[in-house]
């Protein structure tokens, strides 16, 4: 494709061309055909027209993962906007902080939604687009036809944007082009071996890379209908989907492999899984005792592979018929990538070092945060991703994270966000959050010196964990509170929380 073309355009046209009445996406019992799916996008482009949306404009979607989903995404896209999918599990201060921070122009979210609260504040903002499952209330009034050209977005604007949380806890836009969405295909799609005659389904949501990678570009580029799963993934959720659509890759995280690992009975009703012919696990690493118990128990080989929202694809991964669990595998097609000590100098083979990767589709860097994309994406194109990494015959082994931040199934998680919310318990003087290991995962553990008046005991920390699910999503819960005299510091005051983690 050029890229002074338009994708969604590109894609649409090639899938309507080719199979019109095949499934483009399947939800529940719904199901969106790919000329469907066209006219719909295209509505919805017209839809941000009539709302004065432009080419450039910020497009914010905060909805479930349904058949709505993709056809706004599009609708913006074919306007040369640029859509940010966003997390449907945030706060509303989550939600106004993104809407001002990007300058967003346009919401489509829910009714009643935090995000629609959140809305009602934030300045400069055009229109509030309310959906349901199909789409935007209105949407069938707008034209199937596009009524300007396919367009781009101006010259340095964003063609899309991801919000990543950062360390600090504020969440960052990742900025990336149009033409970052076909990029998967030709690497990643390619050691999966892609087809149209595949069904794709993704428990990772539209909103993250990992989701929107699996749930968009993959099944569009191919021609291979997906399967869209609007509500919270438990197991057993997952299993009846699985079941009812039968899907040949499933896309999924550490965590919930985990869940659907346990609650597998083969031959039960609902357990039917016999249409998969491959599985694939990211957004943290996959233990090696879950990599091989899974392959054992269900018979669907399982490979791991590391990513990131910067890259917006996958970048390590392992292939089929050639996994080796503990490990993230090899380089994708089309990526290099460095092992480096904290000089910057490259690392002997086995040693530990920071990774970097580059390749093609890496993000140009943060939305107005020129220092924190100065830190991140280095001279010559090298994207600093923060794993720390050894290298063994071309094999890359995770060895944890450079920073503090937790990596929770898919979700990056700030300590100091989980910090505040507990200190909002009346018993918790002061607290700090750290790293736990629960059966090879990583969960938070929330460290905690009581305020006077107040005992230590499982009562206690029972009732703290309760409050916190009452504040956070539930990837930022802690799973278990340990009760410290003090925190261990260092003499200017900062937690040590690698001494929390050795705990």
């Amino acid at each position: 494709m050029s890229e002074h073309a338009n994708v969604a355009a590109m894609l649409l046209a090639r899938n309507r061309e080719r199979h019109p009445e095949k499934a483009a996406y399947f939800c529940d019992d719904d199901t969106l055909t790919y000329q469907a799916l066209a006219a719909d996008a295209a509505r919805f482009a017209n839809l941000l027209r009539a709302h004065g949306v432009q080419p450039g404009d910020r497009v914010v979607l905060v909805l479930p993962d349904s058949l709505a989903y993709p056809k706004a995404f599009l609708g913006a896209l074919l306007l040369g906007a640029a859509p940010a999918p966003v997390s449907a599990d945030l706060s509303r201060e989550d939600y106004a902080f993104i809407l001002a921070d990007c300058g967003a122009k346009a919401l489509a979210t829910w009714e009643g939604s935090p995000a629609a609260e959140a809305a009602k504040d934030v300045d400069g903002l055009d229109a509030v687009l309310l959906c349901g499952p199909h789409g935007p209330w209105g949407l069938s009034g707008h034209s199937s036809e596009l009524q300007l050209p396919a367009m781009l977005p101006p010259t340095g604007a964003p063609g899309l944007m991801l919000y990543s949380s950062g360390s600090t806890g504020r969440p960052k836009g990742v900025m990336h082009r149009q033409e970052d969405l076909l990029i998967p295909a030709g690497g990643w799609g390619g050691v999966l071996g892609v087809s149209a005659d595949d069904i794709i389904f993704s428990a990772s949501k539209f909103s993250f890379a990992y989701g929107l990678i699996s749930s968009f570009s993959l099944p569009l580029f191919f021609g291979a209908p997906a399967v869209l799963f609007p509500g919270k993934p438990g197991p057993y959720e997952l299993f009846a989907a699985i079941a009812r659509h039968r899907p040949t890759l499933f896309f999924c995280v550490p965590t919930l492999y985990n869940m659907l690992l346990r609650a597998y009975e083969p031959g039960a009703a609902g357990m039917d899984i016999s249409s998969l012919r491959l599985c694939f696990s990211a957004g943290e690493a996959l233990p090696e005792v879950l990599c091989r118990e899974w392959t054992r128990t269900t018979g669907v080989e399982i490979l791991d592979g590391i990513g990131s929202t910067e890259a917006l694809n996958v970048f390590i991964a392992n292939r089929p018929g050639e996994a080796r669990c503990g490990t993230s595998g090899v380089l994708v097609p089309g990526y290099e990538a460095r092992l480096v000590d904290s000089a910057g100098a490259d690392v002997a083979d086995g040693a530990p070092g920071d990774l970097l990767v580059r390749g093609a589709g890496v993000s140009s860097g943060y939305w107005n945060r020129p220092k924190k994309t100065q830190e991140t994406i280095l001279p010559e194109g090298w994207l600093v991703t923060g794993d720390i990494y050894a290298r063994e015959n071309g094999v890359y082994i995770h060895r944890g994270r450079s920073d503090d931040m937790l990596k929770v199934g898919a979700h990056w998680v700030s300590p100091v966000q989980v910090e505040e919310a507990l200190r909002r318990h009346p018993a918790v003087l002061d607290c700090a959050v750290a790293a736990l290991a629960v059966e090879g995962l990583v969960r938070p553990c929330a460290h905690v010196v009581l305020a006077p008046g107040f005992e230590a005991g499982q009562k206690l920390g029972a009732d703290i964990l309760r409050f916190a699910r009452g504040q956070l999503p539930p990837h930022m819960c802690p799973v278990r509170v340990q009760f410290l005299a003090e925190l261990p510091k260092t003499p200017t005051g900062k937690v040590q929380r690698f001494r929390l983690r050795q705990m």
